[in-house]
Order: C-alpha cells, then sequence, then structure tokens
C-alpha cells in the first residue's frame, strides 16, 4: 500500500511509453470516400468540415493521399445521377461506384485496400435500405436480398476487395455470400455492418450521401439503441451466414458493445466512428471549447482499446498524420 505503491512511478518520460497497454497506428484506419455522379468538382459539405464529395476524376488522387499517409483501406460510397424504387443504379457495371473502384485500383493496385458499401438507400428514391411497399410504409426484407447479392457481384467484378453489407437486412450476409460464391468471388471476404443501431448519430452522413427517408424511419431494420444482448444475437447470425468481419456502428456511444463483442465472439472487429462523432468535435473545437487533436486522438484510442481491431473514421488522413 502507499506510501511503498506509487502508481505514478511509471507515469513519466518514456516509461509511460513503456507500459502502454493500447496502441494506436495507421494500420487499423479505414479512410471513408463519398464519390459523386452528379459533379465536376470537388465539394465541401458544411456539416462535415473536410469531408468532400469527389467527382469520379478526383477518386484516385484522393485514395492516393490516404495510401501516402500509410492508411491501408478505404470504403467508397456512391451517390448516383439516377435514383429509382429499386436502387438500380447501385450494380450496374458503369455506375459510379463500380467506376470509382476500378479507377482507384488502376492507380494503386494492391497498395489500397478498397471496401465497397452495399446498401440501396444512396440509391434509391424513397431512401430507405432496401425495397419498400409504399402502401403499407414497410421495407421488404426478402425481396430485397437478390439486390445486395447482384450489387456485391458488380462490386466484386469492378475490383473491390472487400463488400461491406450495411442495410441490417435480416439474411444479407447469407445472401451476399451465395452471391458471390456463385460467381466465381470465394475469395472476396464480407465485413458486416453486424450490429448497427438506429442511431442519431447518422445525421451529417446522410446530408452527405443524400440517403434521407421520404417516410418513416430505420427502426424497423436497424437496432434499438437500448438492446445489448440483441447485438449479441446478430453478431452470431452474420457469423453462420459467412461474415469475416464484423462491425458495431456507431462506436462511441457503444463501446460496450464492442467490448461484448471482441470477447465473445474473438473476431476480426470493426467500428464505425460515424459522421455524428466527427461532426460534434469538429464544432467544438472550431468554437475552442475542446483540443480537436487531443480529442480526435483520445476517441479514436478508446475505440481501439475497447477491442476494435480497424476503425472507419472520418478522420483517418487527419490521424494518419498526427501519428506520423
Amino acid at each position: 500500500m502507499f506510501p511503498e505503491i506509487r502508481m505514478r512511478r511509471l507515469r513519466n518520460g518514456r516509461i509511460r511509453d513503456l507500459v502502454r497497454e493500447t496502441s494506436l497506428s495507421a494500420d487499423n484506419l479505414i479512410y471513408p470516400m463519398f464519390v459523386d455522379e452528379t459533379i465536376s468538382t470537388v465539394q465541401s459539405t458544411a456539416s462535415m468540415p473536410g469531408v468532400d464529395r469527389l467527382p469520379l476524376d478526383r477518386v484516385a488522387d484522393d485514395a492516393k493521399e490516404a495510401a501516402d499517409l500509410g492508411i491501408p483501406a478505404l470504403i467508397l460510397f456512391g451517390i448516383p445521377a439516377h435514383k429509382d424504387a429499386q436502387g438500380s443504379s447501385a450494380w450496374g457495371d458503369e455506375d459510379i461506384v463500380q467506376q470509382a473502384v476500378r479507377e482507384i485500383k488502376e492507380e494503386l493496385g494492391r497498395d489500397m485496400l478498397v471496401i465497397t458499401d452495399v446498401c440501396l438507400c444512396e440509391y434509391t428514391d424513397h431512401g430507405h435500405c432496401g425495397m419498400v411497399d409504399m402502401e403499407k410504409g414497410e421495407v421488404l426484407n426478402d425481396q430485397t436480398l437478390p439486390l445486395l447479392g447482384r450489387t456485391a457481384v458488380s462490386h466484386a467484378k469492378a475490383g473491390a476487395d472487400m463488400v461491406a453489407p450495411s442495410g441490417m437486412m435480416d439474411g444479407m450476409i447469407g445472401a451476399i455470400r451465395s452471391a458471390l460464391d456463385e460467381n466465381g468471388l470465394r475469395d472476396i471476404p464480407i465485413m458486416s455492418y453486424a450490429a448497427k443501431y438506429s442511431s442519431a448519430f447518422y445525421g451529417p452522413f446522410r446530408d452527405v450521401a443524400e440517403s434521407g427517408c421520404c417516410f418513416g424511419d430505420r427502426s424497423t431494420y436497424q437496432m434499438d439503441p437500448a438492446n445489448s444482448d440483441e447485438a449479441m444475437r446478430e453478431v452470431e447470425l452474420d457469423i453462420m451466414e459467412g461474415a469475416d468481419i464484423i462491425m458495431v456502428k456507431p462506436a462511441l456511444p457503444y463501446l460496450d458493445i464492442i467490448y461484448r463483442v471482441k470477447n465473445e465472439f474473438k473476431m476480426p472487429t470493426a467500428a464505425y466512428n460515424v459522421s455524428g462523432e466527427y461532426a460534434m468535435i469538429k464544432a467544438a473545437a472550431q468554437n475552442g471549447w475542446l483540443d480537436e487533436k487531443k480529442v480526435m486522438y483520445e476517441s479514436l484510442l478508446s475505440i481501439k482499446r475497447a477491442g476494435a481491431d480497424m476503425i472507419l473514421t472520418y478522420f483517418a488522413k487527419d490521424m494518419a498524420r498526427m501519428l506520423k
């Protein structure tokens, strides 16, 4: 006991570094990118300062900047010129994400792991993540599954290294795994948004991606923020269906879920540091209320400490620069 035991002995100078339990590196970061078929110049976004919508001819340059900073992976979100009830611009060979994948792979090859978000919300005119029955105001689970499989196959054929389904449709991982395998794409891994909560923290993303709902919300298919045991069931089902990496989204309000998932399943685990988490720090820093770099680092370190092996974050490039 004190005074013989003094915990402060290990908190001075380089000793502090030697006993650090958790480390964060650029290797842990995944950089989200938005490619917009409707623009010809880079467009900034008010709700997410520092996050841009990119025209197709700029995606390779932005990806190269991330690669030069040591970031090993990015995830692509597409904003199409045409939206319809099915989200048919999600799976065409010449649609925006497919073109962006080819541009990035041609420029960087194996130097950048390209992941694609597989969901329909950016491509549907109603903004939901699947087919809908407009009369009933209902999102149709089973009718959506073949479309998600078709989208994943098109991304992989364009050169994507990994697909990341985010729609929270029951059975989506099994449907996508079957579709990939049937098309000779057995080596393409799936990173599942396995525990994706119906969260108010997604607001700035929906502004940037133009994916707001025209009716209702996503609470009938995304998880209730009050539930944690349910997350374990969701994750277990996705693993059984063939998920290679599992994800918790959002991250900071759900550190307990990240911890439980990692400890229970011992699977490669991702966490999405979402747009609302990013925007709050940016806004507070702009007002002089927080030190942006220190809070950014502390936030991402806490996600890693909770058990995440990889972090999808809009801070990726800023964090990589700071770590350098």
